[in-house]
């Protein structure tokens, strides 16, 4: 990431990250057989997890790092994998979705907040925000609720949105998102090894 990276493209990278707009036909899916009353409540519900799972992953990204004996450069060059294959599959979409298919009954935590929301990438993200910013710790807090903030109105909105702009339109905006994510991803990556070859001395 760039060491000049300020809330307001933080805020913007991980937006895209959790791409919302991509998010819909999945959540529609998964809500479908969930009673019209819990679906609102199962919604919020989950958004909220997937809140408090990144904020952890905000707030405790350098002891993870630490514990984990991780340097920047291998997550910048994970981060940069996850979040490239992300993009493909959001420009080449299988036909049970980004994430796979899913399952029956009411959804916990997975798929809709872990991995939808609350993503590898996204938390690789934040991982090397606190890691290389780890003094500016309230404007990533910032750039993280705006985010999710952005996310939840949209995909809370998404039975309106799905028939306002219809699927065609919904499916050109997320392989759009996906070529952002693709250039994004290689931005990652290439940072991450310039980053380890300065550390390697070559």
């Amino acid at each position: 990431m760039d060491t000049h990276v300020n809330a307001l493209s933080a805020g913007i990278l991980l937006f895209l990250i959790m791409d919302p707009l991509g998010n819909i036909p999945l959540f529609l899916s998964l809500l479908r057989n969930v009673t019209p009353k819990r679906r609102r409540w199962v919604l919020v519900r989950e958004l909220l997890i997937a809140l408090g799972v990144l904020f952890a992953f905000l707030l405790g990204g350098g002891f993870i790092l630490r514990v984990l004996q991780l340097k920047q450069e291998s997550v910048s060059i994970a981060g940069g994998l996850v979040l490239f294959l992300i993009g493909v599959r959001m420009i080449f979409p299988p036909k049970e979705g980004v994430f796979g298919a899913s399952g029956e009954g009411e959804p916990f935590i997975v798929p809709m907040a872990i991995p939808s929301v609350a993503g590898p990438s996204t938390m690789a993200a934040l991982l090397l925000l606190t890691n290389q910013h780890p003094g500016r710790l309230g404007a990533w807090s910032l750039a993280l609720f705006a985010a999710w903030l952005a996310t939840a109105a949209i995909l809370l909105s998404s039975t309106y949105l799905f028939r306002w702009l219809g699927e065609q339109v919904l499916t050109a905006l997320e392989r759009l998102m996906g070529m952002l994510l693709v250039a994004l991803s290689v931005q990652m990556f290439l940072g991450g090894v310039v980053a380890y070859l300065r550390a390697a001395g070559v």
